[in-house]
């Protein structure tokens, strides 16, 4: 299973970002897709994930600025992201999860860079 992020890129404070991930493979298999990123010397942390029947999690640093969703018939996961702030800046990386074989998988990961 391969995961290509894109989508980041620079953006001014209050700017916005719509990220992407591409898979190889279905993502209905997926029971978990979500969204993780990693500032500079700090640990990864999560940011959002959704599961099979659409139910949405997030960080309490995204809730009400980023919006994650997935096609499932393009096998794309995406990242709307609102209101973007300095603090935002990090790699976002997308993770999916399958349960039947406990595996999970890691793109590659997409820059954000929001300047103040």
């Amino acid at each position: 299973v391969q995961l290509q992020a894109s989508g980041g890129g620079l953006v001014q404070t209050g700017g916005s970002l719509k990220l992407s991930c591409q898979a190889s493979e279905s993502i209905a298999s997926f029971n978990i897709m979500g969204w993780n990123r990693q500032a500079p010397g700090k640990q990864r942390e999560m940011v959002a994930f959704i599961d099979t029947i659409g139910t949405r999690n997030y960080a309490n640093s995204a809730r009400g600025r980023f919006t994650i969703s997935r096609d499932n018939a393009k096998n794309i996961l995406y990242l709307q992201m609102n209101s973007l702030k300095p603090d935002d800046t990090a790699v976002y990386y997308c993770h999916a999860y399958r349960a039947r074989s406990s595996q999970n998988y890691w793109g590659q990961g997409t820059l954000v860079t929001v300047s103040s």
